[in-house]
């Protein structure tokens, strides 16, 4: 008697149903830019003993395209950021444009220690930057003491 081993043979359709599922994975990522809500605003937060600070960053903005608000402990930077033309593009056919157009809106809930009445915006070199100082209470004290 004589054993032969053999291969399972592989399905040539389950590379490409891989494929097909790592740029679902992919595209995914650019729905916002998709689905007509707009762009995201990136942005980094920090803390430190006295505040959290939110950057946003979004060159080509005025101050005036901005609109920050704190409602019920939840911080929202929204905007838009409108298509430039200039003169001479009235004809002009575009071979590429990556740059971003249109509304965006971020929230974030806030912690309960943030003192939302002082809240100050900034924007300048092209990065919104929030300030949201805490509450006095909430600030770390220092306690002496005492050797009897």
């Amino acid at each position: 008697m004589t054993l032969t081993l053999t291969r399972a043979r592989r399905n040539p359709y389950t590379v490409l149903d891989e494929m097909d599922k790592m740029f679902r994975v992919w595209r995914s990522d650019w729905s916002d830019y998709d689905s007509g809500v707009g762009w995201t605003l990136p942005v980094d937060i920090a803390e430190n003993e006295n505040e959290l600070m939110v950057k946003a960053e979004a060159p080509g903005l005025d101050k005036g395209d901005f609109k920050v608000s704190v409602e019920n402990n939840v911080l929202t930077i929204s905007g838009e950021k409108k298509q430039e033309f200039e003169e001479g593009d009235k004809g002009s056919n575009y071979h590429r444009m990556e740059r971003v157009y249109g509304k965006f809106s971020r929230s974030f809930t806030l912690p309960s220690n943030v003192d939302v009445t002082n809240v100050k915006a900034n924007y300048k070199n092209g990065i919104l930057e929030v300030n949201l100082p805490r509450k006095e209470e909430a600030k770390p004290k220092e306690i002496s003491v005492d050797v009897g």
